[in-house]
């Protein structure tokens, strides 16, 4: 059951990732492009955002199931496993609220200009700081 989750976390993630970069090349394509917000602008930004919620929802079980949660001092001195219970899920968890705001932001907001500018920054910021903490070495070895 663990290796069946993690393998469908790392994979999930490629899509995840892809489809939030497309999310933030959009966003800034349309600020400095002035065009208007559109209706696939939104849904672009919406796949975005739940396809990153889905990755944390499997990323969450995977953490209760792996047992590799933050249960021991111990791992702090483990660099993996520091990277893994405690540094890629919380830098994630930031990066996912950031990417939701920015979600929560743009439907208050009444010019195209704002909505891309609040995507561009919230998207991009929360990209930055998912990819900051993949486990790259770990990533490509799961699939």
């Amino acid at each position: 059951m663990y290796e069946f989750i993690q393998k469908f976390h790392s994979g999930w993630a490629y899509l995840a990732v892809l489809v939030l970069v497309v999310a933030v090349i959009n966003s800034f394509v349309g600020l400095f492009s002035k065009k208007e917000f559109t209706a696939t602008d939104r849904k672009i930004a919406l796949f975005g955002l739940v396809a990153i919620h889905t990755q944390l929802l499997i990323g969450l079980v995977l953490y209760f199931v792996s047992g590799r949660g933050f249960d021991s001092l111990g791992q702090m001195s483990n660099s993996e496993l520091r990277l893994t219970s405690l540094e890629h899920p919380l830098i994630n968890l930031i990066g996912i609220t950031l990417i939701t705001i920015g979600w929560m932001k743009h439907k208050k907001l009444n010019t195209s200009e704002s909505k891309f500018k609040t995507f561009s920054i919230y998207y991009a910021l929360g990209l930055v700081l998912i990819l900051s903490k993949i486990p790259w070495e770990l990533w490509f070895k799961n699939l």
